[in-house]
């Protein structure tokens, strides 16, 4: 429902930005619809348990269809001659790579949208801050920012 209302906040032009955390990395929150009856903060720490992996592995699952229904419900809505996927730029990711040791570096993340080129996957070195793409993606928007947080710079290869 939240990605619907969100979709539709964006269609009626009440808002261009929008943020939506679908489960908190430190929740308590099982999710027993799924088959896992345990709290997800603690399967993040799994050390290496392929049980625990496993369980982890539904629960990270639901949260990426989650993100392709959004895609999808901005891809269906149309704005103009285009869709709403088109005109918007979307992230999507985790706050950790490998929740099991708190890393937070190489994060896989989505990035979306028709303000850029697509199809494609980069791959950047693992030391360079999740901040150079937020960089990059606010002079994909328009946005002149000189620096975000601890980013060093923006990324190359994120250019269409």
């Amino acid at each position: 429902m939240m990605i619907d209302l969100q979709v539709l906040a964006m269609q009626s032009d009440m808002t261009r930005v929008a943020t939506f955390m679908i489960g908190r990395e430190v929740s308590g929150r099982s999710y027993p619809e799924i088959g896992v009856p345990d709290a997800h903060h603690p399967l993040s720490h799994h050390g290496n348990d392929p049980e625990k992996i496993a369980k982890l592995t539904k629960i990270n699952t639901l949260h990426m269809e989650q993100v392709a229904y959004y895609l999808k419900r901005m891809t269906e809505t149309k704005e103009g001659d285009r869709s709403l996927l088109d005109n918007t730029l979307v992230l999507a990711g985790a706050s950790l790579a490998d929740s099991n040791k708190h890393d937070h570096r190489s994060l896989p993340v989505i990035v979306a949208g028709g303000l850029i080129k697509g199809d494609r996957h980069v791959e950047v070195d693992k030391d360079v801050p999740m901040t150079n793409l937020m960089l990059s993606m606010m002079d994909t928007l328009g946005v002149e920012v000189h620096s975000i947080g601890d980013s060093t710079g923006r990324l190359s290869t994120f250019a269409a």
